[in-house]
């Protein structure tokens, strides 16, 4: 009796510990998500980001801005995707926020995607107690500590998920590179309109669902500048992008957040570009909301025709920074070897879904390269992203000259070193 007894014990503990083993072994495979969304709207006049002619602060707000978070687990494998409605992270503010995040969360840096939308109607950020606006840098240092609350609240809303993708496309942004020719017969290429200019019309879009099906998040990615507005507007907006991720989440309910992140569109700029104001005029849909509803109904549509998810599907991250050949200078004709310019590249694969995270104003040219060379189905270009190098152009373009090839840091064959680095880092994950 004493030993069947102890057999049946040990039946019993085995019995015990195998599903418990089991439904460890099933979480570890289960993909985990959550999301937060905060609002970073100045609460102070600010000065305003993207254009140098604009000396003046802020007067007032068309629309919020947020912060959006939408962070991934998988086993011990992390992902955090952040959209900020933002120009961007210069003058060192990358490195700033970026640090304070990965030290915060013990995060690897190939694990964060800090990005921003591009919007030339929002604040600047600041970390310059010299030279920026004491508001700015005001709202920086409180940035940082609101980005930390929000990923902290996503990270404690993480549930299993099942995600789907979908693709639709969208004419809201034109190349922007315009040939002009002169009385005389010079030719120039200048900011304006090129309506057989390349452009990349893809909205690609990302649903992740909770167990019931209900969407959780929808993400999307598009390549246009955030420069509806123009220089002479003093009003706070996120413009096109902005704007389509408002109306997402309108259509979608409060339970829904739609993160948008601006893919390569360093040379895309929005139909309607540079505009002094919202047109009030009666009866007149003013352009930055005609765009980003016109944006917005398109990822509505493609979200809403997802018919496949995944639940358990791999993920994996990588990060480099690459030290690209810089643009020759007179100065350089001396035969000096001026110093390479830093340029950070991430990179994950959720499944079939790429992520390529570009510290930079990348053109859509170099956008499309890595979409065709993808090893994914899928591949979401996001730029504005962990960092802030300037403009990136294709070899060809510095033939041709205009606004972004002044402004580049970076030598005519920088663009194919990140192309090639960039896809081989994806098919190596």
């Amino acid at each position: 009796m004493r030993t069947f007894n102890a057999s049946l014990c040990f039946v019993l503990v085995v019995c015990t510990l195998l599903p418990a083993s089991m439904s460890r072994g099933d979480e570890q495979a289960v993909l985990r998500a959550g999301v937060a969304k905060v609002d970073i709207t100045p609460k102070k006049p600010v000065k305003m980001a993207g254009y140098a002619s604009r000396q003046g602060l802020s007067t007032g707000v068309h629309d919020p801005l947020s912060a959006r978070v939408l962070t991934f687990e998988r086993g011990d494998r992390r992902l955090v995707l952040v959209s900020t409605d933002l120009i961007g992270f210069y003058g060192g503010t990358a490195e700033f926020l970026r640090e304070a995040i990965l030290r915060e969360f013990d995060l690897e840096p190939a694990e964060l995607f800090l990005s921003a939308i591009h919007t030339h109607a929002g604040p600047s950020l600041t970390v310059d107690k010299d030279k920026g606006h004491p508001h700015n840098l005001e709202y920086t240092l409180a940035l940082k500590d609101t980005l930390i609350e929000a990923i902290r609240a996503a990270r404690k809303s993480l549930d299993a998920v099942t995600i789907g993708t979908g693709v639709g496309h969208c004419p809201v942004g034109g190349n922007r590179r315009q040939l002009r020719i002169t009385a005389k017969g010079d030719s120039s290429i200048v900011l304006g309109r090129n309506p057989d200019g390349i452009t990349d019309k893809e909205v690609l879009v990302m649903k992740v669902a909770r167990a019931d099906g209900a969407p959780l998040v929808v993400a999307f990615d598009y390549a246009t500048h955030g420069t509806s507005l123009g220089g002479k507007n003093y009003t706070v907006s996120g413009d096109v992008i902005g704007l389509a991720e408002q109306f997402v989440e309108k259509i979608f309910g409060p339970e829904m957040i739609a993160p948008a992140f601006a893919g390569a569109s360093g040379n895309i700029d929005p139909w309607f570009r540079v505009l002094p104001a919202f047109n009030t005029e009666p009866g007149w849909v003013p352009e930055p909301v005609l765009l980003g509803t016109f944006l917005g109904e398109e990822v509505v549509h493609v979200c809403r025709g997802i018919a496949g998810a995944s639940s358990a599907t791999d993920l994996n991250c990588g990060f480099a920074t690459l030290e690209l050949p810089p643009k020759p200078s007179e100065e350089d004709s001396a035969g000096d070897n001026p110093d390479p310019v830093p340029f950070n590249v991430t990179v994950a694969r959720l499944g079939d879904i790429a992520f390529v995270g570009l510290g930079g104003e990348v053109l859509t040219e170099i956008g499309l390269a890595i979409k065709a060379g993808s090893p994914c189905a899928h591949t979401f270009v996001i730029t504005h992203c962990n960092g802030a190098a300037g403009y990136l152009a294709p070899k060809e373009l510095h033939v041709e000259g205009g606004y972004e090839i002044r402004s580049t840091h970076f030598a005519p064959q920088a663009a194919e070193v990140v192309v090639r680095r960039a896809l081989a880092m994806l098919h190596g994950l």
